[in-house]
């Protein structure tokens, strides 16, 4: 799942759009029960729309189609920590498989249930791996500690072989020949990626050799961000030793960017376009004025809505239940800042000590 697709979920859908989340186990024999589970929360779906008099009974049948195919896309050997199922009248329907636990429960709105997608991809560490070879250029899609390669915008690329001049036919050993083949191969490389980021913008992580990496540097635009280099050839490498040798240099970089995060969040103070702790960036945020949130990377926060007024209570997750409560108040401020079109950065916990957790950089 991408921005743009995790932006389109979040838009209006016709009554009635169906969201059903339910937490996952990733071991034998407790899985098992899965499938069981997911079973019984379609039978609460189908019994939910039968009885809405808003929905014709045409209009249920086909969204319990489509929320049975989305179930069948499913895969319980494959399960992460959650599950999340949408569908809606015209046909549509999602499976998604999240790396973070959800509540069991099943929703019947004029929209999709996103929060939790929108957690799990806003907290999850992304970027892009670019493995530049003499033959063969792959990218791979990081998420978190495991990588996955991609087969968009043209990925992978295959060099041209070397150009033949002379007679009989014989390859020119000329080194400029070979230099403007590598340009040609990394021009169509950014081209490609220049796609890719177009839909989702991600650091760059580049791996390749010393020549490699300098016509890269080159070519490439200010548009993309290097979040740092692997020196070597990768060509054949596996998911997992890319994975490893990606692992110091995204700790340097997000090092790197959350001193620049601080320094950014002291110059905001002193411009007078600085908010600090939940109650006053959570305000500030539904008022649409959410420049570029802050947060600690495991913090969160339940919620009780009275009155008109979200108040934030301490406590863990799940400690509250009942009419009016908000699971995480975090994720919703998340989720608003982007909605605004905000930026969310995500810190180690800690490193907000003096801005009590979460900090936001104002518009005006």
């Amino acid at each position: 799942m991408d921005a743009a697709t995790l932006s389109d979920l979040r838009k209006p859908r016709d009554y009635p759009a169906v969201s059903v989340l339910m937490p996952t186990t990733r071991r034998t024999p407790a899985n098992r029960q899965d499938p069981i589970r997911l079973r019984n929360l379609l039978s609460e779906v189908k019994q939910r729309l039968r009885a809405d008099t808003l929905v014709s009974p045409d209009t249920a049948d086909e969204v319990l189609r489509g929320l049975e195919r989305a179930a069948g896309e499913f895969d319980p050997r494959h399960a992460a920590d959650g599950l999340v199922l949408f569908a809606a009248p015209g046909g549509e329907h999602h499976t998604f498989t999240i790396d973070q636990p959800v509540d069991e429960r099943v929703i019947v709105d004029t929209g999709f249930a996103t929060r939790d997608l929108v957690a799990a991809h806003t907290r999850t560490r992304r970027y892009w791996l670019l493995a530049l070879c003499e033959h063969r250029t792959r990218l791979w899609d990081g998420r978190g500690g495991e990588l996955t390669e991609t087969v968009r915008g043209g990925f992978p690329m295959a060099a041209e072989p070397p150009g033949e001049d002379g007679e009989g036919g014989r390859r020119s050993p000329h080194v400029g020949h070979a230099d403007e083949r590598h340009r040609r191969l990394i021009r169509d490389v950014l081209d490609g990626l220049d796609a890719v980021l177009a839909r989702d913008r991600r650091p760059v992580v580049v791996a390749g050799v010393t020549r490699h990496q300098a016509f890269f540097d080159e070519l490439a635009g200010p548009h993309v961000t290097v979040a740092g280099r692997i020196d070597g050839c990768y060509e054949s490498a596996s998911a997992g030793t890319l994975a490893e040798a990606a692992r110091p240099v995204l700790q340097a970089y997000e090092d790197l960017r959350e001193v620049a995060v601080l320094a950014e969040l002291e110059a905001a103070r002193s411009l007078k376009r600085y908010a600090g702790g939940l109650d006053e960036v959570m305000q500030l945020v539904e008022e649409g004025r959410g420049e570029h949130l802050v947060v600690e990377r495991c913090y969160y926060s339940p919620a009780v809505r009275t009155g008109g007024e979200t108040i934030p209570i301490e406590g863990p997750l799940g400690s509250l239940k009942g009419h009016g409560v908000v699971d995480d108040v975090v994720d919703h401020v998340i989720e608003t800042a982007l909605e605004y079109g905000g930026e969310v950065t995500f810190v180690s916990d800690g490193f907000l000590v003096d801005h009590d957790r979460i900090a936001l950089v104002t518009r005006f």
